[in-house]
């Protein structure tokens, strides 16, 4: 059988850096890695010189909701193979589309294009299962989520969507509505991550919530309640019982804007690394000039523009989604947090992996698991993209 190699390269592997080492792969999988130059080829084999780059897990972005001009709102297949084929130009090679708020049948719309799209996609990052982003959020925590679809969860309607998809694999929703804990414990039988978000959560609201298996906190510092007066008493919220709650995890859009650089720094003292995963949170303008975009679908969306790194709404009063991609996240974390290339990359593919418990499969150079591989180089300027053992980028 025919064997692939990657040579030459600085591996990131799950506990250490190797200064020299390979990786084969065969038929999609990682059969060997090894330390020093690689010996065993034959004619047959396909060989990649790493060139003293670094040889590194895929990047695994757990939050998305577009990249190139598109938006998976915008509901076309063209879509979906479009972000994933940017995303992975830039070392994504497994990603969770993610929806907004929007109409029943939107949503429904969604998860049928989805089951197209995931057949096609062959040319861009693995999709790995949706995430449902609201409708089950608080209006005072909407940001840029449309307010006029927000509601409370009901079970008529969960259930629906829940029957009409097996494909969900996380939900982000605000703990303090009615009926959402009921919902928590309908999503944990299921095995379908449930999250925190837009959420005006009090601490103790928390904690309930993550009695009833709410066990993540979507995007940290965007969108959540924090200490608060309320008839002259303090109460704590969601901000700070992401630290008090030991085995709570997070996800922080690490572009330096949405969570600048001494917030980075902060939860990286203060929660402990192995529970911290890096998302873009990423919308239609990833990868694209400054500019004018929509935020959501074409059709229903708003307008917000792309500017200074960041997108905003048309007033600048305030952020409407990343226009990050996941290299830019890892450089981020190494300059400014101060992070090791290890830890960086960790954040941005085991600890997202072992989250979505996926971990058996995908997040590490592990003999075994999907041979999802990128080269990098010391500026983590992604220089090729392996999914599954097949190359779809290559910058030169």
């Amino acid at each position: 059988m025919m064997k692939s190699i990657i040579k030459n390269g600085i591996l990131i592997l799950p506990g250490e850096i190797e200064e020299n080492g390979y990786v084969v792969f065969e038929d999609g999988i990682i059969t060997q890695i090894g330390k020093g130059r690689y010996t065993g080829q034959n004619p047959f084999d396909v060989i990649y010189d790493a060139d003293q780059d670094y040889i590194s897990p895929g990047f695994i972005d757990m939050h998305t909701h577009g990249a190139g001009g598109y938006d998976f709102m915008d509901n076309t297949i063209e879509a979906y193979l479009g972000i994933a084929h940017k995303h992975a130009e830039h070392g994504t090679t497994s990603l969770v589309p993610t929806t907004l708020t929007s109409t029943m049948e939107e949503l429904i719309k969604t998860f049928d294009i989805y089951e197209q799209a995931k057949k096609e996609n062959i040319k861009g990052a693995d999709f790995l299962g949706l995430h449902l982003e609201g409708p089950y959020f608080s209006y005072n925590q909407r940001g840029a989520q449309d307010p006029k679809y927000l509601r409370n969860p009901e079970p008529e309607e969960y259930n629906e969507i829940l029957r009409r998809s097996n494909n969900i694999i996380r939900w982000s929703i605000a703990p303090e509505l009615k009926g959402a804990l009921e919902l928590g414990e309908v999503l944990k039988s299921k095995g379908i991550l449930a999250s925190i978000g837009h959420s005006d959560a009090l601490y103790d609201e928390v904690v309930k919530a993550h009695e009833h298996g709410y066990n993540h906190i979507t995007h940290l510092y965007s969108c959540m309640s924090t200490i608060t007066r309320r008839n002259a008493y303090r109460y704590v919220g969601v901000l700070e019982a992401a630290y008090m709650i030991d085995d709570m995890s997070v996800e922080i859009i690490a572009d330096g804007i949405h969570v600048p650089q001494a917030l980075l720094q902060y939860v990286c003292k203060f929660k402990p690394h192995n529970l911290i995963a890096l998302c873009t949170d990423s919308m239609r303008a990833a990868g694209m000039p400054d500019g004018i975009y929509n935020i959501g679908s074409l059709t229903n969306g708003q307008k917000v523009i792309k500017e200074d790194g960041v997108a905003k709404l048309l007033d600048r009063s305030a952020f409407a989604g990343s226009v990050a991609t996941s290299d830019l996240l890892v450089r981020t974390m190494i300059k400014l947090a101060g992070l090791s290339v290890h830890k960086a990359v960790q954040m941005m593919s085991y600890n997202p992996s072992r989250i979505l418990g996926i971990d058996n499969k995908k997040g590490s150079l592990t003999v075994g698991k999907d041979a999802d591989i990128i080269i990098f180089d010391k500026n983590i300027d992604i220089q090729k993209t392996f999914v599954k053992g097949k190359m779809i980028y290559s910058k030169n």
